[in-house]
C-alpha cells in the first residue's frame, strides 16, 4: 500500500523490506546529484543578471518588449500600483515569472517515462540538448525577442529536475529514497549558493559559461548515467481479483486523495518560491541599487542558509517522520510569528 495511491495499489505488488537497500542506489544518487547540480548551476547563473539585462533591452526598440511593458502598465493602473519605476520593474519581473511558470507546468511530463525503473532513457539527453540550444540562442541574441525565445525553449526543456526526482523516487529502499531526496535538496542549495556568484563574476560573457556547463551536463549523462537495466520491481498480475475487494478500492481512493493534497501543497510552495526568486533581484536592484555582484552575494547567503537547513537538519530526519517534523516546525513558526505580531 502506498499513500501516493500509485504502484502500491497494483495487484501483486510486494514492497521490499525497509532495511533492504539496493546495491546500485548509492551510485544512482551520486550521479543524479552531480547531474542536477550542474543543471542548477547553469540555471541560477542568470538570476543576478536579470535586472541589468532588462535595463539593456528596455533601451532598445523591440515590439515584444513594448507589448509586455504596456501589459504591465495596464495591470498597474487596474490594481492601483503607484507609478514608480521600482514597482514597474518588479511587476515586469513577475510577468516573466508567469511565463516561466506556464512553461514549467510541462516539466513534470518526463517523470512517468522512467517506467518505474532506474534504467537510462534518452529523455535526459534530449532535454540537455534543448537547454544547450536555448543558451546558444541567448549567446547570439541582440533583441528581447530572441532572448525571450531562448527562455521559452529553456523553460520547455527544464524537465531534468522533475526527472531526477522521479529517478530517486523509484529507488527500492525507503532509506535510500530519503537520502536521495536530501541530496536533491543539497544540490539546490549548492546551485543557489555558487550559481549566482559565478554568473556575477562572468557577467561579461555569461552565455559561454552556460553552454560549457550544459555541455558538461550532457556528457555526464552520456558517459556516467549508465543505470543498470533491470526488470521492474513491480510485477503486475493479470488477475484482477483485488479490484473486486471493497477495502482495497477504499485504500486506493484514500491514497489518491492524499496525493491530491500533497500536489496542491507542492504547487503552492513552488508558486511562492518561484515568485520570490524572480522578483527579489528586481526589487533589490531598484530599491537598494544592487549590482550583479551584490545580488550574487545575496543569493550566496540564501544558498548557505538552504545548505545548512538541508544538510544539517532535513537530512537527519528519519524515514516516516517527515509529516511529524513538518507539523512541529509549522507550529513553532506560527507561534513565533504570532508572538512577534503581538509584540510589535
Amino acid at each position: 500500500y502506498s499513500w501516493g495511491g500509485g504502484v502500491g495499489c497494483l495487484p501483486g505488488y510486494r514492497p521490499k523490506p525497509i532495511g533492504q537497500a539496493d546495491d546500485g542506489s548509492s551510485r544512482v544518487i551520486t550521479v543524479v546529484f552531480l547531474a542536477l547540480l550542474i543543471d542548477l548551476l547553469g540555471f541560477t547563473l542568470i538570476l543576478p543578471l536579470l535586472p541589468s539585462i532588462m535595463d539593456y533591452y528596455g533601451r532598445t526598440d523591440d515590439g515584444i518588449y513594448r507589448t509586455l511593458q504596456n501589459t504591465v502598465d495596464w495591470f498597474s493602473e487596474k490594481v492601483g500600483v503607484p507609478e514608480e519605476r521600482k514597482y514597474n520593474s518588479v511587476l515586469f519581473g513577475a510577468t516573466l515569472f508567469i511565463v516561466s511558470l506556464q512553461l514549467q507546468t510541462n516539466t513534470h511530463l518526463p517523470g512517468p517515462f522512467t517506467n518505474g525503473t532506474t534504467q537510462t532513457q534518452p529523455i535526459p539527453h534530449m532535454l540537455c540538448l534543448g537547454l544547450m540550444a536555448s543558451y546558444a540562442l541567448w549567446a547570439v541574441s541582440r533583441s528581447f525577442s530572441i532572448f525571450l525565445l531562448s527562455r521559452v525553449i529553456g523553460g520547455i526543456c527544464k524537465g531534468n529536475v522533475s526527472l531526477c526526482t522521479a529517478i530517486i523516487a523509484d529507488l527500492p529502499s525507503p532509506s535510500q529514497r530519503s537520502k536521495g531526496m536530501a541530496m536533491i535538496g543539497v544540490a539546490f542549495s549548492l546551485g543557489f549558493t555558487f550559481g549566482p556568484m559565478i554568473g556575477a563574476y562572468f557577467a561579461s560573457e555569461p552565455h559561454h559559461l552556460h553552454v560549457s556547463t550544459n555541455c558538461l551536463h550532457f556528457f555526464l549523462l552520456c558517459f556516467l548515467v549508465t543505470f543498470r537495466k533491470k526488470k521492474p520491481e513491480i510485477e503486475i498480475n493479470t488477475i484482477f481479483v483485488d479490484y473486486t475487494n471493497v477495502f482495497f478500492l477504499l485504500i486506493c481512493y484514500l491514497g489518491l486523495q492524499n496525493l491530491k493534497i500533497l500536489g496542491l501543497v507542492y504547487f503552492l510552495y513552488l508558486f511562492l518560491f518561484s515568485g520570490l526568486e524572480y522578483t527579489l533581484s528586481f526589487l533589490t536592484h531598484q530599491r537598494f541599487q544592487f549590482n550583479s555582484m551584490q545580488q550574487g552575494k545575496m543569493f550566496f547567503f540564501i544558498g548557505i542558509t538552504m545548505a545548512v537547513i538541508q544538510g544539517g537538519y532535513a537530512r537527519r530526519i528519519e524515514p516516516g517522520r517527515e509529516i511529524k517534523t513538518i507539523k512541529r516546525v509549522s507550529e513553532n513558526t506560527v507561534y513565533r510569528l504570532e508572538k512577534y505580531l503581538f509584540a510589535s
